[in-house]
Parts: structure tokens; sequence; C-alpha cells
């Protein structure tokens, strides 16, 4: 999959790292020195780098509470700052999610610096999130993405991977869409790559849910929350992706730094786990 972006693929099932991004201006425990947030960024970047991942994502998570379906600018020039010194710095494949569901806002830091791809939540079928109502943004993003990109080569289009059933969220109002026809519909609607979850940050989903979601779509499958050294080799046979926050963090919590020794754990759990197979 990060072959086609231009990004060194190493792994048939690629790992991807949160970069957290500290809180930024705007947010209410912005502390007013985006040095500061440029240096635990690039911190924990290069932790990432260095233990193997494939590639990394940035994302507002320090930012709560989270507005709901977009930011102001002030969010947007941050990320774009912050993305633009952790491509320079490590030159992996990268990717921004700006929360909560701002997508539009992300696909724009994503063209402004050339990235590979953003994580989108509400892509299809409309959901209750902690922040509210969100609506279905398929329509308005893809074609937004057109009109940013038109002239662009393959490996510069900026690729979209839609979480399908998001954590944090309420399904009651599509509960009679099952897991594998949201990704069918996420696939229709011009998304590149779906995204599985479990029920909250940290929470796995259940490895049955990504081999059925795997088995429906014909694009890449990740995995979003809950990926750790225990569980890697339950989905790596059937995801093209994980993406890990949680577990590379000191004491496995989200907020915290990473820490090289739980994240070598999980790289060496992962390829221990792709060669079995290979």
């Amino acid at each position: 999959m990060f072959e086609q972006i231009g990004g060194r693929r190493k792994r048939k099932c690629a790992l991807i790292g949160v970069v957290h991004v500290p809180a930024l201006p705007g947010a209410d425990s912005y502390g007013f020195n985006m040095s500061q947030v440029l240096e635990r960024s690039l911190h924990n970047a290069h932790i990432y780098k260095e233990c193997g991942v494939d590639a990394l994502i940035i994302e507002n998570m320090h930012d709560v509470p989270y507005l709901r379906g977009a930011v102001p600018p002030e969010t947007v020039a941050a990320m774009t700052v912050v993305g633009q010194a952790i491509k320079s710095a490590t030159n992996l494949p990268l990717g921004v999610q700006i929360l909560a569901g701002a997508n539009i806002e992300a696909l724009a830091v994503a063209v402004a610096l050339e990235l590979d791809f953003i994580r989108v939540e509400g892509f299809v079928f409309a959901h209750i999130g902690d922040e509210g109502f969100h609506q279905a943004n398929a329509p308005d993003l893809v074609r937004r993405r057109a009109q940013l990109t038109v002239g662009a080569t393959a490996k510069k289009t900026v690729r979209i991977f839609a979480d399908i059933k998001k954590k944090h969220s309420s399904h009651a109002i599509t509960a009679d869409i099952d897991l594998a026809e949201t990704a069918h519909t996420a696939e229709f609607f011009k998304a590149d790559g779906v995204i599985v979850t479990g029920l909250r940050t940290a929470a796995a989903p259940l490895p049955a849910e990504v081999q059925e979601v795997a088995a429906a779509v014909k694009i890449p499958t990740l995995v979003g929350s809950g990926i750790s050294a225990e569980n890697v080799h339950e989905f790596a046979a059937h995801a093209d992706g994980l993406i890990v926050g949680s577990y590379a963090k000191k004491d496995g919590h989200w907020a915290n730094d990473c820490d090289s020794k739980r994240l070598e754990r999980l790289v060496k759990a992962l390829d221990a786990s792709l060669e079995s197979r290979s």
C-alpha cells in the first residue's frame, strides 16, 4: 500500500505510528508555546522512525473537547507547521487527521504539504459522536479533493482512509447496516482505504470484524485502535495497515510520549507474525 504512495514499504502489513500533537492554539489546554509543540511532536516522530514504523500520522488529540465537523484557521495553521517539520525530519509517508471530523481542513493541510493520506470520520452514513451529530461528508470531501489536486499524478493524490462505524460513537441509527456493507459503501464512494476500530481509544476491534471487512472490499483495510504486541498476530494476516498510538506510549496511555521499548516489542512481534506466514 505505501509503495504506491512513494514510501519505503517494508512489510506486507504496514505499521503507522500516531503522533498525538500537543494542544494547539485555540484549544483549552494550549500552553502558548508552539516551539514546545514542535519539539515534542518531533521527539515522538523520531522514536517511531528509529523503531521501524512504515509511516506516520499526525493528530490533534490533545485539543479536547473537540469541535465538531470543522476547526478554526489557527488549528489548520498549527497542524501545517507541525506536518512540515515532521515530513522534513523523517522523510516517511505522512498523513493527517483533524478532530473531530474536520476532514476538509485535514485535506487542506495534506494538499499544502503534499502529504500521502488523510484519516477521516463520518465519510459515509451519519452517526452520533461524543461531540454530537456527524453527517456523512464523502460527496463534499471527494469533490474538494478533485478540485485541489487537478492535474496531480496518481502518486501525488491524497489518499482518503475512512473510519467505518468509528470508535467513541453510537451507530444505532445505522444499526441495520452492518460493518461489511458500510465498508463496501465507503469503497463505492471512492475511499482509498477503510479503518476498523474498537469501541474507544486503545480498544481493539474483533479480529473477525477485520477479516469480514477485508473480504468485503478491494481497497486496503486498516486497524485503527487497540494494536499491541500481544494481539498484533491476530490482525496482521488480514489487515493491510495497523495504526498504533496508545500502545506505543509510556504505560500504554495515548497522552504520554513514545516508549521505544514498547515499540520495539510491537515491531518484533509484527515482523515475527508476518514471517511465520510467508
